[in-house]
């Protein structure tokens, strides 16, 4: 049998009884998307051609079989003229504004949207991101990335490096909750300031595994210590910290989810309190220089059971460093609160792309509420700086200065049209339109949150995006904290823990 002509087998194999669709993209793109279109697949009734952005480079590979439909704005006269219901988008996710307008054009003529990323991205460092696990199995997400700077409004600080080199050249760095968020970012940052050895500690085996991979192969100059370990051991976080002996100890393992602490009040004490109380006195006595404890916005005058852990956390390293000194140990410690990250393992922004990728309308708990937001490497770099300012006559407590707080619906809306989509009621969802939906505030949670006390006041610590806390209404004693806690005995009930956490933060009584 003789072979057709290329232009015929081309255009015969993406033929189909399906509703008509239309191809958008480069020259480049689209000569890669119709070889890559199956048997059996949609038919495509022609192609919309926009800007090539590497034009230059050389001339465009020729498509043959597909006639030109005219331009993008001209998408909703081909579903009127040609049953038009699909594109079928390939451009290189590099162009970010591009394919926002693409995707805008493409909600306004009411088309179904499908998005195919160019070979070039997904052989280069630019692959479709795992967002979620349905009941159909993975979900890609295959929107260029999101500059999460701009959802939040504001430009990333960069203060001077400087104090961080003195902070960190040549020193030994202890991180807990390695594996987290915050807590990879910081040893990743530590890592590029020339470290005699970075410690990582970690009880989840797979977190563990990926950042010391990642050090491994970022920093294979500094020394590293993997260290598979729940700091709620006491014992065995003292062996550790004595053997590897740390100069600057970051503690940001922690429990931060807070509907899910209400429902397990005592794992929020083991980790929160207990696993601060085993990292601060083991450092004490390793005669550590520095100690930091990474806090939250949720500890100030506390509503939950999260924040209010974190609010006796923050006594108890306050009551060790006074310790200390009265032992002439050279142990000092600090404290740093700030509000939500964005990015973080399991946060909003996590949820929101899984709820996209799956067609499903975006969440959030109350429209009226709001929250202080900052990005993953801001947070880290920020804490790390108020770890390098001098400790003074007392620990110090510092807190980042977020900016004014977002409302969270409109991060919500500008996360949608940041993917060149539209925000529409339950009514006039679909196709390029998402819809906003309110679920309720959960348990725990506040409207609104505060990143000081009543009494408190900020001042600024010469470090562009930290301020020193000055001043406290809240004269909680860490030392009997800890004490009232431990006579709960080894099993408590949930509602003998809560009636404990009221009785030491009285402001956790106005939701119980």
């Amino acid at each position: 049998m003789t072979a057709a002509p290329a232009q015929h087998a081309t255009h015969a194999r993406i033929a189909s009884s399906a509703p008509p669709a239309v191809l958008i993209g480069t020259p480049r793109t689209l000569s890669e998307a119709v070889r890559l279109l199956p048997d059996g697949g949609p038919h495509v009734a022609g192609m919309v051609l926009v800007a090539d952005p590497e034009a230059d480079a050389g001339p465009a590979p020729e498509i043959v079989g597909l006639p030109t439909l005219g331009s993008l704005e001209a998408l909703g006269d081909l579903h009127d003229r040609l049953g038009v219901a699909m594109a079928i988008v390939c451009l290189p996710l590099d162009e970010a504004d591009l394919i926002a307008r693409v995707r805008a054009e493409i909600g306004r003529a009411g088309l179904e949207e499908r998005f195919v990323p160019a070979i070039a991205d997904l052989l280069t460092r630019r692959p479709p991101v795992l967002v979620g696990v349905g009941s159909s199995g993975p979900t890609m997400a295959t929107t260029p990335r999101i500059d999460l700077q701009s959802l939040i409004g504001r430009p990333m600080r960069t203060p001077d490096p400087e104090p961080l080199r003195d902070l960190l050249r040549g020193k030994r760095v202890l991180v807990t909750g390695a594996g987290g968020s915050i807590g990879a970012e910081l040893a990743t940052l530590c890592g590029s300031f020339e470290p005699s050895a970075i410690m990582l500690m970690e009880r989840a085996e797979n977190a563990l595994f990926e950042i010391d991979r990642r050090l491994a192969t970022r920093f294979p100059q500094v020394r590293r210590a993997a260290l598979l370990h729940d700091v709620v051991d006491a014992d065995g976080t003292r062996r550790l910290v004595t053997r590897h002996r740390p100069d600057v100890v970051f503690h940001a393992a922690a429990h931060k989810h807070v509907p899910l602490m209400e429902d397990h009040p005592r794992a929020a004490i083991e980790n929160n309190v207990f696993g601060t109380r085993s990292i601060v006195d083991a450092a004490c006595d390793a005669n550590a220089g520095r100690v930091v404890l990474v806090s939250t916005d949720k500890a100030v005058q506390p509503r939950s059971v999260m924040g209010a852990t974190k609010r006796i956390a923050e006594a108890y390293t306050l009551s060790a460093d006074a310790r200390c000194r009265a032992d002439g140990r050279r142990t000092r410690t600090a404290i740093v609160r700030f509000g939500n990250v964005l990015g973080s393992s399991a946060s909003v922004l996590r949820i929101w792309s899984a709820q996209l990728a799956d067609g499903q309308p975006i969440t959030l708990t109350d429209r009226r509420m709001s929250r202080y937001f900052m990005t993953i490497p801001e947070a880290a770099l920020l804490v790390a700086h108020a770890a390098a300012i001098e400790p003074g006559d007392a620990a110090g407590i510092f807190v980042l200065d977020m900016a004014d707080p977002v409302p969270i619906a409109d991060l919500a809306d500008r996360f949608v049209r940041a993917h060149g989509l539209e925000v529409a009621g339950a009514a006039q969802a679909g196709p390029g339109r998402v819809e906003i939906a309110e679920t309720g505030i959960r348990p725990g949670e506040k409207l609104h949150e505060a990143l000081v006390h009543a009494a408190e006041r900020l001042r600024p610590t010469g470090v562009d995006g930290v301020l020193r806390l000055s001043g406290t209404d809240d004269l909680l004693d860490g030392e009997a904290a800890l004490d009232e806690l431990r006579g709960l005995g080894p099993r408590p009930t949930p509602e003998d823990v809560v009636a404990a956490l009221v009785r030491l933060v009285p402001s956790l009584a106005r939701t119980q």
